[in-house]
């Protein structure tokens, strides 16, 4: 796997300094609207790093990626056309309105949770959201919810076996990245084949 060596070898490096709380913060409130890399693959060697703070870090986490939600949802909601569309696009996703329409009317706070705790790409709950006019607070909340059971998951994890943990990840970090990598395609091709 030494493909993945370099991606490794950055992110050991990111969470060794000191600005590694505020690249957590831009990858966390950027995933939300457009960018394709979860916070979880930070999230982990940072808070490893820094075992003390992994609930810190977590709320960090979360934090920037609601207020990252709330612009997604403001974009669906009133510049859908414009920014929104795009970035559906870019992704593939265009035909999925239908789907992921039917799964707010059908489920509405439940299908904001599934893509807050599942792979399903967060950005696209987010900007649909917003588009097909869910109610903002269920959306924050069922937002909130997920995505905080998600960050602080892994902040018990790596707390309550920190020193095992960073043992494995240092050993097979690049397995943790693939295995990143196939949830995030396979969250794309679940809305895809849907």
């Amino acid at each position: 796997m030494k493909i993945f060596q370099a991606w490794v070898n950055k992110f050991l490096k990111i969470a060794a300094t000191r600005g590694a709380g505020k690249m957590l913060a831009v990858v966390s409130f950027t995933e939300a609207i457009f960018f394709p890399i979860p916070p979880d693959l930070l999230l982990i060697p940072i808070a490893l790093a820094q075992r003390k703070r992994a609930f810190v870090l977590a709320f960090q986490c979360l934090l920037f990626s609601m207020l990252g939600g709330v612009v997604g949802y403001v974009i669906g909601y009133y510049f859908m056309d414009f920014i929104g569309n795009p970035i559906i696009e870019f992704y593939g996703l265009t035909e999925k309105y239908a789907v992921v329409q039917n799964w707010y009317e059908k489920y509405s706070a439940w299908a904001v949770a599934a893509a807050g705790l599942t792979p399903i790409p967060y950005k696209l709950c987010t900007l649909t959201a917003g588009f097909f006019k869910i109610n903002f607070f269920v959306f924050l909340i069922a937002s909130v919810l997920s995505r905080g059971l998600r960050f602080f998951a892994i902040a018990a994890l790596i707390y309550a076996f920190g020193e095992k943990m960073r043992f494995f990840l240092e050993r097979r970090f690049d397995w943790v990245l693939v295995g990143a990598l196939v949830l995030l395609v396979l969250g794309f091709v679940i809305l895809k084949y849907l």
